[in-house]
């Protein structure tokens, strides 16, 4: 079982809806078993909280399951822990690199490194628009599947 685990500032945005979305794609094409999908934060801003309210009605507009969620932040030890630990921005890489002290094993990288279009997904606690963060997540989600189908 691979096991992923998507990283923003909070997780409570972004990383939040990375999970979910990626969850229901896997499940819809019948990979549900083949992961274990979770989210964290690289800040302590947001513990304990739920997914912003944002992230929870752009998801149930495009039917994505709203998992039980609260927020919780990344430790050192999550990286021997996961197989991929995929970040939505710069910010979000370097604090990652932070927390593990490096990426020995390659596993760390960004969200749109897996579309043909990579760069930063933006935060839609500041830009205010979840459905371009939305966009950009489904473009992520599908393109990481894609690339983990190959390895199955």
């Amino acid at each position: 079982m691979k096991k992923i685990l998507f990283i923003c500032h909070g997780n409570i945005c972004r990383s939040t809806m990375a999970q979910f979305v990626m969850t229901h794609i896997a499940k819809e094409q019948g990979f549900e078993d083949k992961f274990y999908i979770d989210s964290k934060a690289t800040s302590t801003e947001e513990l304990g909280n739920p997914p912003h309210y944002g992230t929870v009605s752009k998801c149930r507009q495009m039917g994505i399951p709203v998992l039980k969620h609260s927020a919780s932040q990344m430790k050192k030890s999550d990286y021997d822990s996961f197989d991929l630990i995929i970040g939505m921005d710069q910010w979000n890489l370097k604090n990652i690199l932070r927390i593990t002290g490096g990426d020995p094993d390659n596993k760390i990288s960004l969200l749109l490194d897996f579309t043909s279009s990579p760069g930063d997904i933006a935060d839609p606690w500041y830009t205010h628009n979840f459905d371009e963060t939305f966009s950009d997540v489904w473009k992520g989600c599908n393109g990481l599947l894609d690339s983990l189908k190959r390895e199955l």
